[in-house]
């Protein structure tokens, strides 16, 4: 792009990186909610299969995925923060006249380092969720199966 044309919210090279920039906050989006997805699925499979054992000790077995899912879909939550914060910082570049030709060609999240990281763990869109998937698993590792006469179903 030539130096001396302005970068402007109508240029075509701006709304294309606009576009990428709100392409992989929505895809980071969708990997949280499939954490989500796959968690509940997950936990869900390994406490039936452990009430079907009737073994109360295997239903902990559920807490592995629900531990992982939600690690994910912090880290998840992490970077769409960190991208919608650059793409924050990219439309106040623009707005003011600070932003520069090179800044079309990159890519990069804002990094809130691991403070970002124990924010987004705090967050209501991953705590309530995931802490009431393993709070469930081990209710029923603790209290459902246990008094149980050979499981779900039966």
């Amino acid at each position: 792009m030539p130096p001396d044309r302005p970068l402007t919210p109508d240029s075509p090279a701006v709304q294309a990186h606009v576009e990428m920039l709100q392409g992989v906050i929505a895809r980071m989006a969708e990997n949280s909610r499939s954490c989500k997805l796959w968690s509940v699925t997950l936990v869900a499979a390994s406490l039936i299969l452990a009430s079907r054992l009737g073994e109360p000790r295997s239903a902990l077995v559920a807490l592995i995925p629900a531990v992982m899912l939600m690690g994910l879909d912090t880290y998840y939550l992490w970077l769409e923060r960190d991208f919608r914060r650059a793409h924050e910082q990219f439309t106040c570049n623009l707005h003011s006249g600070a932003l520069r030709s090179s800044e079309l060609f990159e890519m990069r999240r804002i990094s809130s380092g691991l403070g970002g990281f124990a924010l987004c763990l705090r967050s209501w869109a991953v705590w309530p969720f995931h802490g009431a998937i393993i709070a469930a698993a081990l209710v029923f590792a603790f209290a459902v199966l246990p008094g149980s006469q050979g499981g779900i179903g039966d």
